[in-house]
This record gives C-alpha cells, sequence and structure tokens, in this order.
C-alpha cells in the first residue's frame, strides 16, 4: 500500500515539474506566444467584419442614351437598392467595355436613345446590363435586385395619363450578359486564383524555414565563414524556387485546360511574366519571416498569420467589394488580390499589358520592399 502512495506521489511530482518547464517555456517564447493569441482574434475579425457574400455598393458604370426624369429616376433607384455604386459614365460602348477589362467596374448599363418615347408608348424598352462573371458570387445578388426594381422605380412619376403605365409593370425588360464566364461555370473562377494561391502558400513556406533551418542545424556558421555577401545568400535562397514557382504554374495551367477545359483567351507569354513578380514578392516575405523567426515552428507561425489574411482577403474565396474600405485597403496591399486579378483577366478576358499593368507594379514595390527588409534583418542576423 505504501508503496503505491509512494508511486503515485512521485508520478505526480514528475507530471508538475514537466508542466511547469513547459509553462516557462511558452512564457520564454514571446513570439509563438503572441501568433497563437493574435490568429484566433484575426480570423474572428476577419469573418465577423470583412466576409460577406452580399456584397452591396459594387461599382456600376452608366452608358446614357437618353437623359429624362424617367432615366434619372432609374438611376437613382439602383443606388437606392444599395447593391449598386455609379462611378463612371462612360462616352461611349468602348470606354465600358474597358472599365470592364479593367476591374474598375462589375456593371455597365446601357440606356438606348429611345428609352423614354418606348416607355411611355407601353412598349417596355429594354435595358443592357453587362456584368463581370469572373466573379459569379459577387453579381448575383445584385442581378436580383434588378427583377423588383423594374416593377416599381417609375411609380412616383406615373401621374395623370400615365397612370395606366402602372399596370404594365414590369416597365422594363433587362437583357443581362454576363460577360467573360456567361455560363457561370465555378471552376473557371475557382481555377484561376488556385494558381495564385498554391503559389503563395509554397514560395512563403519554403522560404520562410529558409535561414533558421540554417542555425538549427549548425551550418550557419559554415556560411558565415565564407566570403558570401547578404544579398548573394539572398539569391541563392531564391533563385531556385523560382524555377520552382513556374513549374507548379505550368502543372496548374496544362491541368486546368485538360481536366476543367479553363479558357486561355490572353496571352501565356505575358502571364510568364506577370507571375515574375509576384514569385520575388511572396520568396521575399518568407525570407523576411526566416530572419525574424529563432526557429522553424516560429516561421511557419508567420507564414500562417501571414497566408490567412492572403486567402481571405484577395477576393479568392469572397467577393472582394463586399468587403468594408478597411478591409479592401488591406487587400490592395496583398500580392494575391492583384495576381488574382492578372490571372483571372489574361485567361478570361484576354487582358494585354496595359490592363494588367495597375496590377503588376504594386507586387513590384511589395517584392522590393520585402527584399530590402529581409537583407537588413539578415545583416542583423550576422551581427
Amino acid at each position: 500500500m505504501n508503496s503505491n502512495i509512494q508511486f503515485t506521489d512521485s508520478f505526480s511530482q514528475r507530471l508538475w515539474a514537466m508542466l511547469k518547464k513547459e509553462f516557462i517555456h511558452m512564457r520564454r517564447d514571446k513570439v509563438t506566444l503572441g501568433l497563437i493569441l493574435w490568429i484566433p482574434i484575426i480570423q474572428l475579425i476577419i469573418f465577423g467584419y470583412a466576409i460577406n457574400t452580399n456584397p452591396r455598393h459594387l461599382p456600376t458604370a452608366l452608358v446614357l442614351g437618353d437623359n429624362s426624369p424617367y432615366v434619372r429616376s432609374f438611376v437613382a433607384g439602383l443606388q437606392n437598392t444599395d447593391y449598386f455604386r455609379i462611378v463612371s459614365v462612360a462616352q461611349s460602348e468602348q470606354e465600358s467595355q474597358k472599365l470592364l477589362r479593367e476591374n474598375k467596374v462589375l456593371f455597365v448599363f446601357s440606356i438606348p436613345p429611345n428609352f423614354t418615347r418606348d416607355f411611355l408608348r407601353g412598349d417596355k424598352p429594354n435595358i443592357l446590363v453587362e456584368a463581370d462573371a469572373t466573379d459569379g458570387v459577387a453579381i448575383g445578388p445584385a442581378m436580383q435586385a434588378l427583377t423588383q426594381l423594374s416593377q416599381t422605380v417609375f411609380d412616383p412619376l406615373l401621374l395623370g395619363g400615365t397612370q395606366k403605365l402602372r399596370y404594365q409593370a414590369p416597365s422594363f425588360e433587362v437583357i443581362a450578359h454576363p460577360l467573360y464566364n456567361p455560363e457561370n461555370i465555378t471552376s473557371y473562377s475557382i481555377i484561376p486564383g488556385l494558381l495564385g494561391v498554391i503559389l503563395t502558400m509554397s514560395m512563403i513556406t519554403v522560404t520562410a524555414q529558409a535561414i533558421t533551418r540554417e542555425i538549427e542545424k549548425g551550418t550557419i556558421e559554415n556560411l558565415l565563414a565564407t566570403p558570401i555577401k547578404p544579398k548573394e545568400v539572398m539569391l541563392g535562397k531564391m533563385l531556385p524556387y523560382i524555377l520552382l514557382g513556374y513549374a507548379q504554374m505550368i502543372t496548374v495551367l496544362v491541368m486546368a485546360k485538360i481536366l476543367f477545359h479553363v479558357p486561355m483567351y490572353g496571352s501565356i507569354f505575358l502571364l510568364f511574366l506577370c507571375i515574375f513578380p509576384f514569385i520575388i514578392a511572396n520568396l521575399s516575405m518568407g525570407l523576411f519571416f526566416s530572419t525574424l523567426a529563432n526557429n522553424q515552428l516560429q516561421a511557419m507561425q508567420m507564414t500562417f498569420f501571414f497566408f490567412l489574411p492572403s486567402l481571405l482577403l484577395s477576393g479568392f474565396m469572397f467577393p472582394f467589394y463586399g468587403m468594408p474600405q478597411w478591409a479592401t485597403f488591406i487587400g490592395e496591399g496583398l500580392p494575391l488580390t492583384h495576381m488574382i486579378r492578372i490571372i483571372r483577366g489574361i485567361l478570361l478576358k484576354g487582358n494585354g499589358l496595359e490592363q494588367v499593368w495597375v496590377d503588376t507594379w504594386p507586387m513590384l514595390l511589395f517584392a522590393c520592399t520585402m527584399l530590402v527588409f529581409a537583407m537588413k534583418r539578415y545583416r542583423q542576423t550576422l551581427d
């Protein structure tokens, strides 16, 4: 009986000693503890405030062939639905198409010249609605709101002899043209964006452990003993993975074409050029994490800390324009946001250099900035 009691006491003491040891390590590892506490907070904020599957205030352009009170009433009705935000009045169809291709608007409403005359005759004029269907989730609820709008939008103006037109609802016919993905095939939207997600995850992960791996294996001393400069170390760490990134890109594009029949209207060579700064941006970010982390576990935690907002705020999983302004501001600073626009633009819209440059230079700026930070941190590590 006594031996059992002693064994129990000894077991509890050893267990308590082990728990104390782990809590001491946890308290000393402030980076890991901070990340563990901050990651759920960030998830809660993003999912609670930024994610919205019913986006409103979507950027919209108008092509006005008529400017009567009825047309102005229709435009006011569009904005009152809260789904449409008028950001431009195009002077021509060519200008409106350019706005769609450059991702500046999601909708273009074209009012025909004889709209008012045909409406007063009871002929139910047509309104052409062109929508960027590369993200079907974003435009779906807004298109449904148009049905209700056509029933009542002109009622306050229908007085006297025109009052009989109230009983001829809908007042006009909406001709919807979903562009770039008219059949709303999900894979056409998901697969191009998935290429950017795969590259982000793999490129940051492999380089985030680059320097911490050297430290943990004890090979950093050999590296320090060589005359290699910090910038040469950085380039040596990055160049092999640039080739790996292009190999991943080719694999995804080939599989997308063979298995999912994703259209590729634009120049693949242009896509190869545009993806280079994106790869560099992610590799630089990973190297920066590698200089901050004390071990590979911390490096992986930092990677997840960056990857989660990139995934949720880039427009890949949820409509970009459905997020609040502060979330879109953060999203505009993420390379994945711009890469998704470039890939979808080239493959689905056939965009050229003029259209993709607006999303290319932010990735170049991000890549240069993070590379400078990583080199400065690496010099500090050497010291």
